[in-house]
């Protein structure tokens, strides 16, 4: 699949789903909303991996590593924001969880010793600069109360939490794991934590049968979790986490698209600015940019059939 059509991909879908997420908040606790969410992506990614017969079987370790992910990509970061979003609008949430540029950045820089390109950290900074831009009026207008500051701090914990599950996603496909079935173990484990943890936390698991819930938890579970992270973990794979989490740049400009058709908002002449930066740097951090791979080791007869397809990432920029 082309990459430039995985890139668009997980900028739209993605960038719907902060607005999903606050139909999710209400009767059901959001951690268990975010146990029912990949519950679902696992389920219906593991019976679509049996249907097509891909492999299933995986060492302990292998399971381990996919927990590791999962624990970061797909419970603990989500029930954050879960939480965060219920003090904090969607928009600034999603301009919080655009900083994980500079996480994936740093942690593949300290992790990995990937050299950081000029290029990638200027676009970067032209972004997150647009980004204030746009939503100057909201970060200008926030309430200093504790309750905001609360949520601040929650989507930093979250967006660093996030970032190293993208770490654990390019060790797992540099281990020649692949995206598809290291998603649905890694989902089905996120969903197993997090269902552990509010049980623990002595939460209700309630269900909510009004059609914004349902129909946000379908869109959160196919969309926003199955068909976004199967793209967006490519791209880690393709072209580095640094360059593949710059789209998380572009999240709150489809946020603020939706906003102004659900939610009134109006552009303003400093938000029409902070677009055309964002879009600016987005270009200037990807164009010349290089993503170097190497072929996979071939696996063992009994190993993996699907690790052959899986590019490793040797995480070098120019």
């Amino acid at each position: 699949m082309p990459t430039l059509f995985l890139y668009i991909s997980t900028v739209l879908i993605w960038g719907s789903t902060w607005y999903a997420i606050t139909l999710q908040l209400g009767n059901v606790a959001p951690e268990v909303s975010v146990a029912y969410r990949f519950a679902i992506a696992a389920l219906l990614l593991l019976l679509f991996c049996w249907v097509r017969k891909k492999q299933l079987r995986y060492s302990v370790r292998e399971h381990i590593w996919m927990a590791v992910q999962g624990f970061f990509l797909f419970c603990s970061n989500y029930v954050i924001f879960y939480i965060a979003t219920a003090h904090l609008t969607s928009g600034l949430v999603s301009v919080v969880f655009s900083t994980i540029v500079f996480w994936n950045i740093l942690f593949t820089r300290f992790i990995f010793g990937t050299p950081v390109s000029k290029r990638v950290l200027v676009g970067t900074a032209l972004g997150i600069f647009g980004l204030a831009l746009v939503f100057w009026p909201e970060v200008t207008g926030l309430n200093r109360s504790g309750s905001a500051d609360y949520g601040l701090i929650l989507c930093m914990i979250a967006t660093v939490l996030a970032s190293l599950g993208n770490i654990a996603s390019v060790h797992n496909q540099n281990k020649a794991l692949p995206v598809l079935q290291t998603n649905a173990f890694g989902m089905a484990y996120g969903a197993i934590l997090t269902a552990l943890y509010a049980w623990s936390s002595g939460l209700e698991f309630t269900w909510d049968t009004s059609m914004p819930y349902l129909a946000s938890l379908l869109y959160l579970a196919v969309f926003g979790s199955i068909l976004a992270f199967g793209a967006y973990l490519t791209l880690l794979g393709r072209i580095g986490a640094g360059q593949a989490a710059y789209s998380a740049v572009l999240f709150p400009i489809v946020a603020l698209t939706l906003s102004v058709f659900l939610e009134n908002y109006t552009f303003t002449a400093l938000a029409g600015l902070g677009v055309i930066l964002v879009l600016g740097g987005n270009i200037l951090a990807l164009t010349k940019a290089k993503a170097f791979t190497k072929p996979c080791p071939q696996p063992p007869q009994d190993g993996p059939k699907d690790a052959q397809t899986t590019p490793v990432l040797s995480l070098k920029s120019e």
